[in-house]
């Protein structure tokens, strides 16, 4: 890799460091295309409405009452709210809130940890209104965070790692180049951040709990507090990833680059995220739109067998706690369990995951009937296409079958949604909380994003 310029600005000689923190002060709004640009509004519309969506949940209750005890009378806003915080807190509960209903956009790469790159957004945001910055700022910065995101995604891998750790290194290069920290302190800046924060996977193992929506917002919450350490003139460890004890040795387990990043002729990677047509784990959407196509049954007590066949990525995320989840966080994660909600309900929701519908006896009885089974050709498909193919079976007592399947020709999780879809879910998440005649003004608020002269417009927009 040929050595930046930050090398001559006083950074210390870690290759990633400079090529990060060069490569943020360098990049502008001047360099999205069109489609880029609509690419990027498309995904923070989306993962607002996700936010509405989960505003009562738990966890983002939980929060809330937290960022209570810190008021800011001119902080940053908790969105949904009039309340204001630090910025730090902000992304905090922010961030925690659009990663409760498991709506987020999604990234795949073979053998990688992909993650849901949408988390970058909440905590950008923050670092934007505490910086009064416009509608193209803001587009620009959330541009550069999915591509930091993204990029490491493709760089490393992280055995035991969870994949919030490039949430808070997109979301800190974001809020660095909103802070307009120099070259010198954005690589501080990303150093005070890489070298504390990074979350194990443990936190997605077993039986889920409210930590893995928190984990969003904690990553979102590192990357500001380091950023705001940075603007303050703090200094980071030196050679945070390839020195001695840094972070190629002990969490990628090897060196890597960043040759490439998106800009001049090189498209950005924010296209390539798949936006979530069903509040439901990645793996799992797939089955969920097979089982739609024969939902709702009729008579589910007649219902014998569910067998589901699918890729095998799949059938191999689906563990013993799918089977008996305790918990939304697992539900939500369960391929027997959503079907199952699909089949009886016709169409899962955000409320497909309450407490009553976790225990309900109809929906208990149809998992103990379902089997998953691994089909060779889906696998091959998807790893050579990236499709998802997945057949559902309902086979009944008199011996009478009705089939469902999902992916390629069938529709598939990777089809691109038009705007007119991603408004449609806008409102499915939105109009609970704001109603309909207000969705219709903030989305065309939204559409219109960089024309905002302050991004802390959004907020003022989005009060429940």
């Amino acid at each position: 890799m040929k050595k930046p310029e930050a090398a001559e600005k006083g950074l210390s000689g870690d290759l990633v460091q400079q090529r990060l923190a060069g490569y943020a002060c360098d990049f502008s709004y001047r360099k999205l295309s069109p489609d880029t640009l609509h690419a990027t509004k498309t995904r923070v519309i989306d993962t607002l409405g996700a936010l509405l969506g989960g505003f009562h949940g738990e966890p983002c209750e939980l929060a809330r009452r937290l960022a209570a005890r810190v008021p800011v009378s001119d902080g940053v806003s908790v969105v949904g709210t009039r309340m204001k915080t630090t910025p730090d807190m902000a992304a905090f509960v922010n961030g925690t809130t659009a990663r409760y209903v498991e709506m987020n956009d999604i990234y795949r790469a073979p053998g990688r940890p992909g993650g849901h790159p949408s988390d970058v957004i909440l905590p950008t945001l923050a670092a934007a209104e505490y910086r009064h910055a416009n509608g193209r700022e803001f587009i620009a910065a959330v541009t550069l965070g999915y591509e930091i995101y993204l990029r490491m995604t493709d760089a490393v891998d992280m055995p035991g790692f969870d994949y919030t750790n490039f949430v808070c290194l997109g979301s800190t290069v974001a809020a660095g180049k909103l802070f307009g920290l120099s070259i010198d302190g954005l690589g501080h800046c990303i150093s005070i951040a890489v070298v504390p924060n990074n979350a194990l996977l443990q936190g997605r193992k077993g039986h889920l709990s409210m930590w893995k929506v928190m984990a969003t917002g904690q990553a979102g919450r590192a990357a500001i507090f380091a950023a705001m350490l940075a603007e303050q003139g703090a200094k980071g460890p030196s050679l945070p990833f390839e020195g001695k004890a840094g972070w190629n040795k002990h969490v990628s387990g090897k060196p890597f680059s960043l040759d490439t990043l998106g800009g001049d002729g090189v498209p950005f990677k924010v296209h390539e995220t798949l936006i979530k047509p069903r509040p439901a784990r990645y793996v799992t959407i797939p089955a969920v739109l097979a089982a739609e196509k024969v939902a709702p049954l009729s008579n589910p007590g007649d219902v014998t067998e569910v067998t589901i066949r699918s890729f095998r990525r799949a059938v191999e995320g689906t563990d013993e706690q799918h089977w008996n989840p305790h918990s939304r966080e697992t539900a939500d994660h369960s391929i027997p369990y959503v079907v199952a909600a699909t089949l009886l309900e016709g169409k899962i929701t955000t409320r497909s995951f309450d407490d009553d519908r976790l225990r309900a006896p109809a929906l208990l009885d149809l998992i103990r009937k379902v089997n998953i089974v691994e089909d060779v050709e889906f696998t091959r498909a998807h790893e050579r296409s990236g499709l998802h193919f997945t057949r559902v079976t309902v086979t009944r007592r008199d011996g009478s079958v009705a089939v469902g399947e999902s992916g390629g020709q069938h529709g598939d999780l990777s089809d691109r949604p038009t705007d007119a879809q991603i408004e449609e879910k806008f409102r499915s998440l939105a109009e609970e909380k704001l109603g309909v005649r207000r969705v219709k003004e903030v989305l065309e608020l939204l559409w219109r994003l960089e024309d905002m002269d302050d991004v802390s417009r959004i907020a003022s927009a989005l009060e429940i």
